[in-house]
């Protein structure tokens, strides 16, 4: 099975809501907006029954180079990971 396009999505979701596409693009515009400054701001964003998007702080580390092997020192950092709800995951099963 393809993967499904925005586009697809889009008229996807405007089939079942009863909305048009423009307002289901607008929603999850919204969404994405509303997700990123809750994580910026919180620490993490629940979608019940899909996951959660949560902030980590990664430790400064010893890494290497793989095409000369020189021994580099990678920064500490912020990242954004995504966690799986248990029932996504019993979803597929």
């Amino acid at each position: 099975m393809a993967k499904l396009t925005k586009s697809q999505l889009y008229a996807t979701m405007a089939e079942s809501t009863g909305m048009n596409k423009k307002e289901v693009g607008e929603f999850l515009d919204k969404l994405v907006e509303l997700a990123y400054s809750e994580v910026k701001g919180n620490g993490e964003f629940v979608i019940p029954g899909i996951g959660k998007l949560v902030k980590v702080d990664r430790k400064a580390r010893m890494g290497r180079n793989p095409a000369t092997g020189e021994e580099i020192k990678i920064p500490a950092k912020t990242v954004v990971k995504f966690r799986v709800a248990k029932a996504a995951k019993d979803s597929l099963l």
